[in-house]
């Protein structure tokens, strides 16, 4: 019988999880607190202002939308964080396979959907670019990863 010896984790696993984090925490932090100047920042004063509603009403629940979504990032960021110091290569490279997954899920519902509307359609383009080059780390510590457990 020999024992399955698992290879040494990779620095690269740790190094994308933590610049994951360091996103997604900023992005939360800036969607919960400062909305309305990241919209007035990207899409410009007059997209800012219809993108933030009209009324009382739609713009309470436009900011409580925001700041839940921005929790939500913030959270991922924490998760990420915590993930970033585990070991283990088979959990390293099924989570790496996931974070592909979702950022791929991503960019073709930015492509499909998010684009039909007006206001944001350059930002969506410019989102899937994102959520591509994203998805583009998790293949590189794939590949890194491969080629550390075969040679």
């Amino acid at each position: 019988m020999s024992a399955r010896t698992s290879p040494p984790p990779s620095s690269a696993f740790m190094l994308i999880c933590l610049l994951h984090s360091v996103i997604a925490l900023s992005s939360g932090a800036l969607m919960m607190f400062r909305m309305k100047e990241i919209y007035t920042f990207t899409h410009g004063i007059e997209t800012a202002t219809k993108l933030l509603g009209s009324t009382p009403h739609d713009q309470l629940l436009i900011r409580t939308s925001d700041s839940f979504s921005g929790l939500l990032l913030f959270a991922i960021g924490l998760f990420l964080f915590m993930v970033s110091f585990i070991e283990d290569m088979d959990f390293q490279s099924f989570f790496a396979k996931g974070c592909i997954f979702l950022h791929v899920f991503m960019a073709v519902w930015r492509f499909w959907f998010e684009r039909r509307v007006e206001d944001l359609a350059w930002d969506s383009v410019r989102q899937t670019v994102g959520d591509i080059l994203l998805s583009l780390s998790w293949v590189f510590f794939l590949v890194c990863s491969w080629g550390e457990k075969y040679d």
